[in-house]
């Protein structure tokens, strides 16, 4: 892992360490008000890839609940035990039929789906750390989601905290799969222009 992707991890995560938790509220409910804007068009049984949020990570179950409310197939990650590989996918029902998994995550309860079920979906939205307008995403650093990405067709989306969006400069490798899409509570979905 580079020192570079390691020293902004460590500004970005330190910098949401101190929101207070009002701001993240806000944050959240405007990211679930833009799932009724989506970038690509979608209809009811469609499959929206997403993501729980974790700490003061953009997102929140509001933004689950908005994807469901519009009918759609909503899929979650379960982190397999072991090394770092393919992330497995549960159906989200709701925030009840969350349970705790590896590391405290909340995932999704019941029937473990494979993670080639990605390509069934229409979208994917992912958490990152950051990203900029050049599609570049930088993660936790343990590679789940470029092993996840990297065979899928489906537009993918980073949802980051407005002051995590950057017009570039976010470090990225050759195996590092590019975004789409950026979506941030304040600007909504822009789309990426690789450098």
């Amino acid at each position: 892992m580079s020192t570079e992707k390691s020293d902004m991890r460590r500004r970005v995560l330190d910098a949401r360490s101190r929101m207070s938790p009002f701001v993240l509220a806000q944050c959240n409910a405007e990211l679930a008000e833009w799932m009724y804007r989506l970038p690509v068009e979608l209809a009811a049984g469609d499959t929206v890839a997403a993501y729980v949020a974790t700490r003061a990570e953009p997102g929140g179950t509001a933004m689950l609940d908005a994807l469901l409310d519009q009918g759609l197939r909503v899929l979650l990650p379960i982190v397999p035990e072991g090394d770092p590989a393919r992330l497995q996918w549960g159906e989200y029902r709701g925030e009840s039929s969350l349970t705790q998994g590896r590391w405290r995550l909340l995932e999704p309860q019941g029937y473990r789906l494979d993670p080639d079920v990605l390509h069934d979906a229409a979208l994917i939205l992912v958490p990152a750390v950051a990203a900029d307008r050049t599609g570049a995403r930088l993660g936790r650093g343990a590679g789940y989601y470029d092993r996840t990405l990297a065979a899928v067709e489906a537009p993918v989306v980073a949802v980051v905290h407005d002051a995590e969006l950057f017009d570039d400069g976010v470090p990225h490798e050759a195996n590092d799969v590019p975004m789409d899409w950026v979506l941030t509570p304040g600007g909504g979905f822009s789309r990426v222009s690789p450098g």
